[in-house]
């Protein structure tokens, strides 16, 4: 099958790419450097043609409310009429666990509002919703940190190796349309201000527990940002991430 990954250069889709390919599948990268403007639609129609499968990671690079918005309706709402044209059988979009349960961040209703323009959006369809990714947990803590205390809500948190998260992905693509969304998450279920404390061990700043603190602008509730029912676990734990990036 011929797959376009959009977002293709990024974190998740460089592997998404490389697992399609070494499946014998033809990828290609679909991002503002190959060419691809889904905002602007530049690119979109000769990238998507004789396209059998469109997979979108694609990030804004904004996350100022209004932002983010424009930017997953307005590109996912390319990516469809293009696929429409191009007879497309399947899109596969990267969204986030929780995000229809915390409404107050921008972000995560920008990816909810973007959910739904697939599901009404006339292609077969597939939503796969991940956790946080290990490797942003320094990011995480970065915007938390106010004052030189990062602040974390002591709430439940699961998160999962971006190469798990490229597998479900690359998995999804394969497979057929499920016209529905799923979970995935890591392997262990932990307390985020103690996963961040962590992560980031060796770093001088306090890491405190915080119910107050806003996480992309919402409050957390305990359960929020993690699966409630059935979710497919990823297979790499947080202490096998840092053992792999200590001999990479």
């Amino acid at each position: 099958m011929k797959i376009v990954v959009v977002g293709g250069t990024g974190l998740i889709g460089t592997q998404v790419i490389a697992l399609l390919t070494q499946a014998g599948h033809e990828a290609a990268a679909a991002a503002p450097s190959t060419g691809v403007d889904t905002l602007t639609g530049e690119g979109v129609d000769a990238a998507l043609d004789g396209a059998d499968v469109v997979v979108d990671v694609s990030n804004s690079p904004s996350f100022a409310p209004d932002d983010v918005l424009h930017f997953f309706t307005a590109s996912t709402r390319t990516l469809l009429d293009a696929e429409k044209r191009a007879g497309v059988r399947h899109h596969v979009v990267l969204s986030i666990v929780g995000a229809d349960r915390n409404p107050d961040s921008g972000y995560l209703r920008a990816k909810v509002a973007q959910e739904e323009l697939v599901r009404d959006g006339g292609v077969p369809w597939t939503v796969v919703r991940a956790t946080q990714f290990f490797e942003f947990a320094p990011r995480i803590a970065d915007g938390a940190a106010i004052d030189g205390t990062v602040r974390i809500p002591p709430v439940a948190f699961q998160p999962i190796a971006s190469a798990d998260v490229a597998r479900f992905v690359a998995e999804a693509a394969m497979g057929e349309p499920r016209d529905g969304a799923y979970d995935v998450a890591g392997p262990d279920r932990v307390r985020f201000d103690e996963f961040i404390r962590g992560a980031i061990a060796g770093d001088p700043r306090e890491v405190a527990a915080d119910p107050a603190a806003p996480y992309f602008g919402a409050v957390l509730a305990q359960d929020s940002i993690v699966p409630q029912g059935d979710a497919r676990l990823g297979a790499v734990t947080f202490a096998d991430f840092v053992a792999g990036s200590a001999t990479t």
